[in-house]
């Protein structure tokens, strides 16, 4: 099977957009990773009555449930404007109920204010290598194949805290170029699944939501991921994670998760 060659396609009618074969997530190949929709959302609240000056500063994604790999509308609107900050809402819908919510801040930039504050770098990005994907799960598809993973510690078959630098292979919407904001919410939701502490093929440990929060947007094809995941013995868990470009850190991205065990085959 061909490849895609982007996230989503543009309909016809303004918002409408066909998710295609590379949103689909590792826990069901019916339902899309949180990280396209989340850029998506995250596209349309920068679309939505821009005023020159601000930058996206934080966004919430609320994942309703599993969101299909099918068609998908997007809205946005305003919920509190302001000279300083302002409050944007977008919805995703998939045959006609919302699947996802997102909630961001918008804050006026203001350029040369004060010295840049100097970050630790991250570690150097690895040579490429083949990588493994979840232990018991089939070869690296979807989303999965949609980015090139290039771990410095941990893996996808490797149990705890994992550092990895991503570059997203096609763009989210066809025919439109990538945006920082796009990469980095694109890998970030991959934050609980680099981290997992518990094996893929006995437990399912999945987000309801993702919060990214970026002082700076990032520059260059390539996102780091600095990512732990900490559980409760009664089935809850979080995960956090450190986010950086090539030239220092950019953000933080965190996850609460439900913890299930798999059925038996």
């Amino acid at each position: 099977m061909q490849a895609a060659a982007s996230f989503y396609e543009p309909l016809d009618v303004s918002g409408h957009y066909r998710a295609t074969a590379a949103t689909a997530g590792p826990w069901d190949p019916g339902a899309q990773h949180g990280g396209p929709p989340a850029a998506l959302l995250a596209t349309v609240v920068e679309a939505c009555e821009p005023v020159a000056g601000f930058r996206l500063a934080r966004i919430t994604v609320e994942l309703l449930g599993p969101v299909p790999v099918r068609d998908v509308v997007v809205r946005a609107g305003v919920v509190r404007p302001g000279r300083r900050v302002r409050l944007v809402e977008a919805t995703m819908e998939a045959d006609g109920r919302p699947v996802a919510l997102g909630r961001a801040w918008q804050i006026a930039s203001q350029p040369d204010l004060m010295p840049a504050v100097p970050s630790s770098p991250p570690p150097e990005r690895p040579a490429p290598r083949p990588v493994r994907f979840f232990t018991g799960s089939p070869a690296i598809e979807g989303y999965g194949a949609a980015i090139e993973w290039r771990f410095a510690t941990g893996g996808f078959d490797v149990l705890g805290a994992a550092q990895v630098w991503a570059r997203v292979r096609i763009p989210l919407v066809a025919d439109q170029p990538l945006t920082g904001l796009q990469r980095l919410l694109i890998v970030a939701d991959s934050a609980n699944g680099i981290s997992g502490v518990l094996p893929f093929d006995e437990w399912l440990f999945v987000p309801t939501a993702l919060t990214v929060t970026v002082h700076r947007h990032p520059r260059g094809e390539w996102i780091f991921m600095g990512a732990e995941t900490r559980l409760s013995n009664d089935g809850i868990g979080s995960c956090h994670a450190e986010l950086a470009d090539e030239d220092g850190a950019v953000g933080t991205a965190s996850q609460p998760l439900v913890i299930t065990r798999r059925s038996p085959a």
